[in-house]
């Protein structure tokens, strides 16, 4: 390069999965046919209802030229009504709903917004990369709190209490939790907005996976007495409504905060094409039946899962919300990496190592959901072949 890169991307590495998919791609080019369980990426479509809405949006002539940074009034309407019927959530359409392109975008304009060169904030491990990627290239300082499976993976408010008494800006929570499918009880979420109130930080809970094989009734952070004071919501149609390559996702707080945000965000974006707005509302009338099958969809799937990680030897937990399954890996597997890539490579199976999310998923795996039952059927095929290639190598 003829000019060094900036130095924020001294501590920032390329994303786990750019990489890995690329592997996987090369692979592909071979022959090898790789089937991919690492991914959360739905492959079922969106509502019939919803590419209607698409199509027909995107065939007027009017509607194709710059959007309102805000959105559409209509599509703020759509999602506060989706929260106060999905989540008992009351919110003002016009101040206190901002739609996202995606709630990853949501992230990183949080950090923009709030962060300041030295803040520190706290990141769960495990958890998404993306919080503490975004911290850093905001010039903020990452401190991870503790989740373990001691603790069914919610915070230890011993040690968040010690943490932020040393001075924290924002809080990262993400329930139901990713990688692990936990949903927060109520009284872990109200113990975190308290904690945030006495030591004046902001507490963001991002929460696209409430409605993927839900345990209980959607929990939102914005429920807890006098959340809005302190805490901020992300939400996602990605995960829920089958669209995560549309990029519509949302922000839910305070006005104050809402026009923070956007003060970023209308200097990055042009607004959200009118078409997908006009997508998003029709997805957030999907009925419950649609929903009720996609979930059984997925608990079909998470069965033939389970079985793949029987034949592993994993340890996994039966009633995870979300797409994923997250198990932990025998102890006679020493490096949990290693392990993985024997399979990609010789079974032709991709999984996700748990310590992409922090070090607290060293013992782990991560399996998506998102995967059609005739190609999970082959994954067992593949790695059954390859547990009895292995054992019979080592009594050779």
């Amino acid at each position: 390069m003829i000019i060094p890169k900036a130095e924020r991307l001294s501590h920032v590495q390329e994303y786990y999965f750019a990489k890995k998919l690329a592997e996987v791609s090369a692979l592909n080019a071979k022959g090898k046919n790789v089937i991919n369980l690492g991914i959360g990426s739905p492959d079922m479509p969106p509502s019939p209802a919803t590419i209607d809405a698409m199509t027909s949006s995107a065939a007027q002539n009017a509607g194709h030229g710059y959007q309102p940074y805000r959105s559409l009034p209509a599509l703020r309407q759509a999602i506060a009504d989706w929260y106060t019927s999905t989540f008992h959530v009351n919110l003002n359409p016009d101040t206190e709903v901002l739609p996202l392109m995606g709630s990853k975008e949501g992230i990183f304009h949080i950090s923009m917004a709030f962060l300041n060169p030295g803040d520190k904030v706290l990141v769960p491990n495990p958890g998404y990369p993306a919080y503490a990627t975004t911290a850093r290239l905001a010039g903020a300082e990452p401190v991870y709190y503790t989740l373990s499976e001691e603790n069914n993976w919610l915070p230890d408010m011993e040690q968040l209490e010690d943490l932020a008494s040393q001075g924290v800006k924002l809080m990262w929570i993400n329930y139901p939790h990713m990688p692990t499918g936990v949903q927060a009880t109520k009284e872990a979420l109200e113990q975190l907005s308290k904690l945030a109130r006495k030591y004046k930080f902001l507490l963001i809970n991002d929460n696209p996976y409430s409605l993927v094989l839900p345990t209980a009734a959607p929990r939102s952070l914005l429920t807890v007495p006098d959340a809005m004071d302190c805490c901020l919501e992300l939400n996602s149609l990605s995960k829920s409504h089958n669209m995560a390559g549309w990029r519509v996702g949302m922000l839910l707080g305070r006005q104050d905060y809402i026009s923070t945000v956007l003060a970023v965000k209308s200097n990055i974006d042009s607004g959200m094409f009118q078409a997908l707005q006009h997508a998003a509302i029709e997805a957030l009338h999907n009925p419950d039946e649609w929903h009720q099958q996609r979930n059984q969809e997925y608990a079909k799937r998470r069965q033939l899962v389970h079985k793949l990680l029987d034949i592993l030897e994993c340890n996994y937990q039966k009633d995870s919300v979300g797409m994923f399954v997250w198990a932990k890996v025998p102890e006679h597997v020493s490096d949990v990496e290693v392990y993985l890539d024997e399979l990609l490579y010789e079974a032709g199976v991709f999984l996700t190592p748990g310590k992409v999310f922090g070090t607290q998923g060293e013992r782990f795996l991560r399996v998506s959901l998102c995967v059609s039952v005739p190609q999970i059927e082959e994954s067992i095929k593949r790695i059954k072949q390859h547990t009895l290639n292995t054992v019979s190598h080592e009594l050779k």
